[in-house]
């Protein structure tokens, strides 16, 4: 099942179950509220600045999919929102709040998940984090997650979820190892060299030059 979300989706899509997990006490949503939350600074990269136009198209479309889901009814003052992602796709918690994660904050290392999943669920250890993720990049016939090949100059790799399609590439590190410091300096100085011989050849010149109208 590929759902290519935009961006607008995944937002919304993320802070609905974010919600539900970290603050059940006011889950489902009013369409305020989800906006609020959809613009709010902390555990968001990129941070945005949606209108509720924009969140209510989006909520469209994620009810298109079976990804949401609205709430009516006469004891309700305003409609409130739900996610059915974990219904649609049978996600238990700790599946949910790793995609939840990568969804608001995007690619990110196992160690950083462990931390920041801590509000949302807490895992034993960052080897149970790991242990998941691999569910989530192994799921047959849709992965929901790929490790993201490392950063030059990383330690560790990142992860990413595969709802909005494959992620963008990376530039990949260079083929050619670096050239050792001893290396760039004795080629400089061969560098200077070379050009305080070429100064000198033109100051014979430019002084025979000039020798001939003495």
């Amino acid at each position: 099942m590929s759902f290519d979300l935009d961006s607008a989706e995944l937002r919304v899509l993320g802070t609905l179950i974010e919600k539900e997990m970290a603050t059940p006490e006011y889950y489902p949503l009013t369409l305020n509220a989800l906006v609020s939350a959809c613009n709010q600074k902390s555990n968001r990269d990129p941070v945005v600045a949606y209108d509720d136009a924009t969140v209510e198209e989006a909520l469209d479309r994620l009810r298109s999919r079976g990804l949401a889901a609205i709430i009516t009814g006469a004891g309700l003052r305003a409609a409130k929102h739900r996610e059915t992602l974990s219904e649609s796709l049978n996600l238990g918690r700790r599946e949910l709040a790793l995609l939840c994660e990568l969804m608001l904050r995007g690619g990110q290392t196992v160690g950083e998940l462990h931390g920041r999943c801590v509000r949302l669920h807490e895992f034993t250890d960052a080897e149970e984090v790991e242990a998941c993720l691999q569910r989530l990049t192994g799921r047959d016939p849709d992965p929901l997650a790929v490790k993201l090949p490392r950063r030059p100059g990383t330690k560790e790799p990142r992860y990413a979820h595969l709802l909005a399609g494959p992620p963008a590439s990376e530039p990949a590190a260079a083929s050619a190892p670096s050239q050792p410091r001893e290396d760039r300096l004795t080629a400089l100085e061969a560098e200077i060299a070379a050009l305080r011989s070429e100064v000198a050849d033109l100051k014979e010149r430019f002084a025979a030059f000039r020798r001939q109208f003495e």
